[in-house]
C-alpha cells in the first residue's frame, strides 16, 4: 500500500525562498525557477549555499519537528510486523536533516539512505553528519549521490519500507524539461517500494501516477491528510 500525504507547494515559494535567503544572484535564482532538473543547478545552489560561512541544513517547505509526531509512530508501527531494521530512502535529500534526523531519534531500527543528484549535496552532509549517533545501536545511515529517476540501478524491487520525498518530484514537474523525469520517478519508487510500503510525497505525484498511465495504481492508494 501507498501512503501519499498531499502538500500543495506553488511556485511562488520558490520566489519567496529566494527573497528569504537573499540570493543576490538573479541568475541561479532563475535556475531554480526553470532548470530544477538538473544537477549542475544544485550543484551551484549548494555550492553557494555552503560557501556562506557555518553549515546549516536547508529544508525545503518543512522540516522533521514538522512530521516528527507523525513519522516516527508510523515507522514504530511498520516496524512490530517487521524483523531487522525498515529500509528508508529519503530521495532528493539535499542538505535537510530529515533523515539523520530519523537515525538519530527513531527508536525502531532503520537503515536511511539519503539519495541525492548533487554530488556537492552528499559531500556537506556526509562531512556534518560523522558525529551524528543513532537512537537504535541497530541503525544505519548513508549518503548517496544518486539521479532518483534510476532507483531500480541501485535498489533491488520490492527492498524499500519507505519513500520520503518532501519536494523532488514536485520540483520536477516544475521545470520546463523535468515532467518525464517525474514520471519516471514514480514508476521507480513503484518497482523498488515493498507491496507493504508507504511513499510520503506531495500531491503532484498523484498527478504524475495518471498523467504516465498508471491509473490502475490509484486503486491501491491510502490518502491521509495531516
Amino acid at each position: 500500500m501507498l501512503l501519499f500525504t498531499r502538500l500543495t507547494v506553488p511556485l511562488r515559494t520558490i520566489q519567496r525562498l529566494t527573497k528569504t535567503h537573499r540570493w543576490h544572484h538573479t541568475s541561479l535564482t532563475n535556475d531554480l525557477i526553470e532548470n530544477m532538473d538538473k544537477k549542475a543547478t544544485w550543484d551551484r545552489f549548494y555550492t553557494e549555499n555552503g560557501s556562506k560561512g557555518q553549515f546549516k541544513n536547508f529544508e525545503w517547505f518543512f522540516g522533521f519537528n514538522s512530521v516528527k509526531d507523525f513519522l516516527l509512530p508510523v515507522l514504530q508501527s511498520m516496524s512490530q510486523s517487521h524483523s531487522g531494521p525498515l529500509n528508508i530512502l529519503d530521495m532528493g535529500c539535499g542538505t535537510s536533516a530529515l533523515g539523520p534526523c530519523i537515525y538519530r531519534t527513531s527508536p525502531c531500527a532503520v537503515k536511511v539512505t539519503c539519495a541525492d543528484i548533487s554530488s556537492v549535496a552528499v559531500e556537506l552532509m556526509e562531512k556534518h553528519c560523522m558525529s551524528v549517533q543513532p537512537f537504535n545501536s541497530s541503525s544505519a545511515l548513508a549518503f548517496l549521490e544518486l539521479d532518483c529517476a534510476q532507483l531500480s540501478g541501485y535498489f533491488e524491487a520490492r527492498s524499500l519500507d519507505l519513500i520520503l520525498d518532501k519536494g523532488t518530484t514536485d520540483a520536477l514537474v516544475r521545470s520546463k524539461e523535468g515532467q518525464v523525469k517525474a514520471g519516471q520517478i514514480v514508476k521507480q519508487s513503484l518497482q523498488v517500494l515493498k507491496p507493504s510500503g508507504v511513499s510520503y510525497s506531495s500531491q503532484m505525484r498523484i498527478l504524475m501516477l495518471g498523467l504516465y498511465g498508471l491509473r490502475g495504481k490509484l486503486e491501491k492508494l491510502h490518502w491521509e491528510l495531516m
